[in-house]
């Protein structure tokens, strides 16, 4: 089974601009364009105060009251077109983030996943200018998926006929701060917080000086509180039941291997096992197997009318 993505991105989506178009009382409509605007504040903590400073904020996509101002105005538009893909026939799913926008046909062929994005993404356009929103094409992209073995060469989505470009998939996309390749492998996904938390750890020498540095156990709580969490950023993506994890782990034991060897100060040629014992580190894959049955265990907490 083939899947197929195509992104879209809804231009100029501001709260002060959606909420006078979705009807709201003109009260609740200049209330967000004055929020915290032409305002002054100052912080005090025990006995220190600190200046007064300007403040003007607003609400902008930024803030945590946006994503709930855009899901009430892009609720009718998502229901719209389901109901319009649904009565064209159209097995696309549909997911939206704030302004982002996600179309996912399932097919056996490139040519049918083409043609259910084409189709989908003109009704789409058509309903968001019937909303007066636009989409930044420029922002549009459209990814293929398939864990089959063999050549893998998707042809481009010509999207010619409504005057844009045609769009080529790539190796890989990142949406939301994940990486998916082809295979849903995520070895560049591993690759980039792994490196990232390594970076970390190389940023927290810096915490030290020449008066006074950080002793082992701070460093160690340093590393398991920041650098750890980064680099197993949504593992659940990749560490599941029988998959191959000699990838992973091989990149995280050198990422594991790092830190502890700065922790203990210890020479680069120390075996692994024994300078994670010292630091009272445990092996990478036990600890994947503990955090991941904790995982499991928290979804039979969620409520009974949870969306999972």
């Amino acid at each position: 089974m083939l899947t197929s993505t195509l992104t879209f991105d809804i231009s100029q989506l501001f709260p002060s601009l959606i909420l006078k178009k979705a009807g709201f009382n003109l009260h609740v409509v200049h209330f967000f364009p004055n929020y915290l605007v032409n305002r002054r504040t100052h912080y005090i903590w025990n006995n220190f105060s600190s200046h007064f400073v300007d403040i003007n904020i607003r609400v902008g996509q930024d803030l945590a009251l946006s994503p709930i101002l855009l899901a009430l105005y892009l609720a009718p538009f998502l229901h719209i077109l389901e109901k319009h893909l649904k009565n064209l026939n159209l097995q696309v799913s549909l997911l939206s983030f704030i302004n982002d926008g996600l179309l996912i046909p399932q097919s056996k062929s490139f040519e049918i996943s083409n043609s259910c994005l084409y189709c989908s993404y003109n009704v789409a356009l058509n309903l968001l200018t019937k909303f007066s929103l636009l989409v930044e094409h420029s922002k549009t992209k459209v990814s293929h998926f398939s864990r089959l073995q063999g050549g893998f060469s998707p042809p481009p989505l010509d999207l010619s006929p409504l005057g844009r470009p045609s769009l080529s998939p790539k190796d890989s996309w990142c949406y939301l701060g994940f990486i998916f390749d082809r295979k849903f492998l995520f070895h560049n996904y591993i690759d980039f917080y792994t490196n990232k938390a390594i970076s970390t750890v190389k940023c927290m020498k810096i915490l030290s000086n020449s008066t006074k540095e950080l002793n082992p156990h701070q460093e160690f709580l340093l590393y398991k509180s920041y650098a750890m969490p980064i680099a197993l950023y949504s593992f659940q993506l990749w560490y599941y039941n029988k998959t191959p994890l000699s990838y992973p782990l091989r990149i995280l034991n050198k990422m594991q291997r790092r830190a502890a060897l700065w922790i203990v100060g210890i020479f680069k040629m120390s075996p692994s096992m024994g300078v994670e014992a010292i630091t009272g580190l445990i092996p990478i894959n036990l600890h994947l197997q503990k955090i991941g049955g904790r995982s499991q265990l928290r979804v039979y907490l969620l409520l009974s009318n949870h969306i999972l």
